[in-house]
């Protein structure tokens, strides 16, 4: 199949440190790659891939502040891939709701993969084009209020060889968290789950500068370098050694996630996981098995005690056996032969689409 990989330009493919969508993006592109399919991927100008690269920005935008209006460049990279459609059998977008106008002008069949999550702003856009067809990450993350169609959910996949294992944890012992430092990721409950239990944490994350604030109020003056531990943004090596060395990872989140990319890089390392139990959570972590879910901060205490009990070798099983990329690419394929096996609707957005509905007044 000739196939399009359309990425956001915020971080490159593959990122150097944080970026979940983007390692994801990558690790697909270059296994579709092997399995003969001709790729080519939409991305930043310093993207590394084994498909074709096409571009519109030499870098990640999130790395340069020369660039005032990010929408402009994505903007750009859409008409770019319009320009191309015809020679694609598939487009497949990462991009979310900016590209679901232009999916109706290019007659390629186009999948929209979900990464995030809805707002009451974006629910319009989705509402607008629900014909059109879309993947969520995980079962957790549809809604079907707003009647869109779901074409199948394909869980996150990581280069599982690519992850060294430990059998046992390091020591000194201590606990690990991984992500950004922001209040839906929970590294708050983390430091509080620390010094309730007299473990040491170590933290690695990036801070984004609408999080600074809470990051220097809520948790910088709690960072002592000896039992709190930041040790800024981590690359793979990096947080492989670090989830890998722990004896648990927390993933206290304070939001339904999506798909949160840390439990499984954490279980592929042997490190069990204790999560809060929302979002993706249950249909990532065997309760009781690589990890606990909790519903309080309390009960994530609790389940520290239960940590030895579990089988390291199981975590990386688990992985193995649900979110490896060959996993992820078998389902990514089944989902372009589907949609390449019935025919397009003519016109991918609703006649009765309640935002085209709206007065220009409404709009504004």
């Amino acid at each position: 199949m000739r196939i399009a990989q359309v990425t956001p330009l915020w971080e490159r493919v593959p990122p150097p440190a944080y970026g979940g969508i983007e390692l994801v993006v990558s690790l697909l592109t270059d296994e579709l790659v092997r399995r003969g399919h001709e790729v080519t991927l939409f991305a930043t100008g310093d993207s590394i891939s084994l498909a074709k690269l096409e571009t519109v920005y030499p870098r990640a935008i999130r790395l340069d502040p020369t660039v005032k209006d990010y929408q402009v460049y994505e903007t750009l990279l859409l008409n770019h891939v319009l320009e191309r459609a015809d020679e694609f059998d598939i487009i497949h977008s990462h991009l979310g709701y900016p590209a679901l106008p232009y999916a109706q002008f290019w007659k390629t069949p186009t999948v929209h993969t979900l990464h995030g999550v809805f707002t009451s702003d974006t629910e319009k856009m989705y509402r607008s084009a629900r014909s059109q067809p879309y993947v969520s990450i995980s079962d957790a993350q549809q809604d079907h209020r707003l009647g869109l169609n779901y074409v199948k959910t394909v869980y996150n996949g990581i280069d599982v060889d690519s992850y060294k294992f430990y059998a046992q944890p390091d020591e000194p012992p201590y606990l690990a968290f991984l992500g950004r430092l922001s209040p839906e990721k929970g590294p708050h409950h983390a430091i509080e789950i620390a010094k309730r239990t007299g473990w040491r944490l170590k933290m690695a994350g990036k801070v984004d500068v609408v999080d600074r604030e809470f990051y220097e109020t809520e948790l910088k003056p709690q960072i002592d370098g000896e039992q709190i531990q930041y040790l800024g943004e981590a690359n793979h090596v990096q947080k492989n050694t670090l989830m890998g060395g722990a004896v648990a990872t927390l993933f206290p989140i304070t939001w339904k996630e999506p798909f949160g990319l840390v439990m499984v890089e954490s279980m592929a390392s042997g490190t069990p996981v204790i999560g809060m139990n929302l979002g993706s959570a249950p249909e990532v972590i065997a309760d009781g098995k690589t990890g606990f879910l909790c519903e309080t901060v309390d009960e994530c205490v609790a389940a520290l005690d239960r940590i030895p009990s579990l089988d390291r070798s199981a975590c990386r099983q688990h992985v193995i056996d649900h979110f490896s990329v060959q996993r992820m690419t078998d389902g990514y394929e089944e989902v372009y032969r589907q949609i390449l096996g019935q025919p397009a609707p003519k016109r991918w957005f609703t006649k009765q689409s309640p935002l085209l509905s709206l007065t220009r007044e409404q709009r504004n």
